[in-house]
């Protein structure tokens, strides 16, 4: 028997909790961006109307305000959107405990077992989008399918408020004439080799060679190919087990060793932009930092330290890791390889205590829209469509 699988995904999520506060702006074109008062701000979210003018999430401001000269933009609450969040997964457990938030505004639910209760995949999914616009205020577009791939998909085939179910009958009908770049996890970098390969379209690369793909693509070609057929068993994880990972983490060789400040900063800031990328994908965040540290006698030296708030931004993470360093490793002592990993996890959503200088928690929510945006743009076209500029040019062997 088939699972059934849910994939929640809430309709132009910033934009709809702000507007909330601004009854009056609901049928004008309005945008969540980095820094409204910056003509490079970038666009973090924008409602339909908006979009009707051509307005995407990423692209600048200047860019959107061109293309629809009376955009009106908001400021983002970040706080505020994970209350939301925290609302709308309370709501999802009860209908089933197998919910797995795959970002602040989209969760998979697995509600095989919660039939008998609640009715068909279908059913469940019409009611959960009842709920959420008449409780909540804001809507939410829905998949349902039998595997978390093609449910992800589902919810972003029609939108808004609206439940698309891919079935074994349907799915290639509907997804196959679909452009690759459609295909969940097909980033900008890995579109483009493909369709250099003649295959454009999600039902060209279910039916490419696999040898091919795993020479193209190495072994992402041949599990790409598997998404597009439907191939995937990936299970929801209940909610409580989302804390379940101990750690994340990412470690370097470098090309050279480093040597001095300068070469372990630039290390670091991409290390720790990885890291704190992978923990807001997990909605978590860190309560302390352990750094590794290999010298050129392939001895490893570890050293870790508890936060005095648990966070999930690159530039926390690696002026914790530098002032760790400095504590224990001489700068110009040559360093073969480091490991920054973020340990004592929690979740991102739970209460946490404010500083009781307002100018640092400005700027910390400063800092947390930089990298949320950081994250928007690389969901959009790729891991390595932006970066921090201290990374340009090095010679250590990190790439942008």
């Amino acid at each position: 028997m088939d699972r059934i699988i849910l994939h929640c995904d809430i309709n132009s999520f910033f934009a709809s909790v702000e507007l909330l506060d601004h009854p009056e702006l609901r049928d004008m074109p309005v945008a969540v961006s980095g820094d409204p008062e910056l003509r490079h701000g970038i666009i973090l979210a924008k409602n339909q109307a908006a979009k009707a003018c051509g307005v995407v999430t990423a692209e600048t401001v200047w860019q959107a305000r061109r293309k629809c000269p009376d955009l009106v933009l908001l400021q983002p609450q970040h706080e505020k959107y994970r209350e939301f969040s925290r609302r709308l997964n309370r709501l999802y457990q009860e209908y089933t405990d197998m919910v797995e938030p795959f970002s602040i505004d989209e969760s998979w639910l697995d509600v095989t077992a919660s039939r008998a209760l609640f009715g068909s995949g279908t059913q469940i999914a019409d009611r959960i989008r009842h709920r959420v616009r008449e409780e909540l205020g804001i809507t939410l577009s829905a998949g349902v399918s039998y595997n978390k791939i093609f449910a992800k998909m589902g919810s972003e085939y029609r939108k808004p408020d609206a439940t698309t179910e891919i079935t074994r009958s349907n799915y290639q009908q509907l997804l196959w004439p679909m452009p690759v770049n459609e295909l969940f996890f097909v980033g900008f970098a890995t579109a483009e080799r493909l369709k250099a390969a003649d295959i454009h379209t999600i039902g060209d690369l279910a039916l490419a060679d696999t040898r091919m793909l795993e020479r193209l693509l190495g072994k992402q070609g041949p599990l790409l190919r598997s998404y597009a057929r439907g191939e995937d068993d990936s299970p929801v994880r209940r909610y409580d087990q989302r804390n379940k990972i101990k750690s994340v983490g990412n470690g370097i060789t470098f090309r050279r060793n480093l040597t001095g400040e300068d070469d372990i900063l630039t290390a670091l800031t991409r290390l720790s932009d990885t890291v704190a990328g992978r923990l807001r994908k997990y909605q978590l965040k860190a309560g302390g930092v352990k750094v590794d540290i290999k010298d050129t006698q392939l001895k490893t030296i570890s050293r870790q330290t508890q936060l005095t708030r648990p966070t999930n931004l690159a530039d926390e993470l690696r002026r914790t890791a530098m002032e760790l360093i400095r504590s224990f490793w001489p700068s110009q002592k040559p360093i073969r390889l480091i490991t920054l990993t973020a340990i004592s996890l929690c979740d991102e959503t739970g209460e946490e205590q404010l500083s009781l200088f307002r100018e640092e928690n400005a700027a910390r929510e400063k800092t947390e829209s930089v990298e949320r945006t950081m994250d928007a743009i690389r969901n959009r076209f790729g891991d390595n469509a932006i970066g921090f500029g201290q990374i340009i040019g090095n010679d250590i062997g990190i790439d942008l």
